[in-house]
């Protein structure tokens, strides 16, 4: 079972890397005691109110590797501070890591204020995500209403998954808006059909597109 062991200071004084060492040689202890194989060690000087962190950013990195399981810390404030620290662990829990401190001797335990607002801001995610796909289905069902064939007008449908796909041709965006369609349902639709492209980028190929073609007539 590999681990991530991470240790922060808030400050760059040279008082402060006594204690980065302390943590790192106290979580190692725990590691040990758990049978954890440590993945790496990422120790940073920086305040916990920032979320532009190399040391966290790498660690959010690490912890979608399928082997990583574990997150050590002396405790939750070294992840972070305030909203930081939520958004933190908010990233980290959805990602079935299992945190382990030196505070608790083990799996971290958090507060009943803490544990509310995690659970309060997965509902808030898990709704956006129902929202998102509605709009999806929405776009998708009114653009077919509205006479739009994806097996003819989509070249390759089926071939490639989404994101290989990034590249949207501005005739599909042209005809879904000649079908009236708003670009945030254009958007919504050609990514119900494998296409990663967002509101902005369709509005901007398509006045791009109408720039073109005034150009042309002149």
């Amino acid at each position: 079972m590999k681990a991530i062991i991470y240790c922060r200071v808030s400050t760059t004084k040279e008082s402060q890397e006594t204690s980065l060492t302390r943590q790192e040689e106290e979580l190692t202890e725990l590691a040990k005691k758990n049978g954890l194989d440590v993945l790496k060690v990422i120790k940073e000087q920086a305040s916990g109110y920032d979320l532009n962190r190399d040391g966290i950013l790498e660690l959010l990195s690490l912890i979608k590797n399928k082997d990583v399981r574990y997150v050590l810390i002396q405790d939750e404030t070294r992840l972070g501070r305030g909203n930081a620290k939520m958004a933190i662990l908010h990233c980290i829990l959805k990602e079935d890591i299992l945190l382990y401190s030196i505070t608790h001797n083990g799996e971290l335990q958090l507060s009943e204020s803490d544990s509310m607002v995690l659970n309060i801001v997965s509902i808030v995610e898990e709704y956006q995500r129902k929202i998102h796909n509605i709009k999806i289905k929405r776009g998708m069902k009114r653009a077919v209403q509205n006479g739009y064939k994806p097996e003819k007008n989509l070249s390759n449908l089926g071939q490639h998954s989404g994101r290989d796909r990034i590249e949207v041709p501005i005739e599909e965006i042209v005809r879904l808006r000649k079908n009236k369609l708003t670009f945030a349902e254009i958007a919504a639709t050609l990514n119900g059909f494998g296409y990663h492209i967002s509101k902005a980028t369709v509005h901007r190929r398509y006045q791009e597109y109408i720039d073109s073609q005034t150009e042309a007539e002149l």
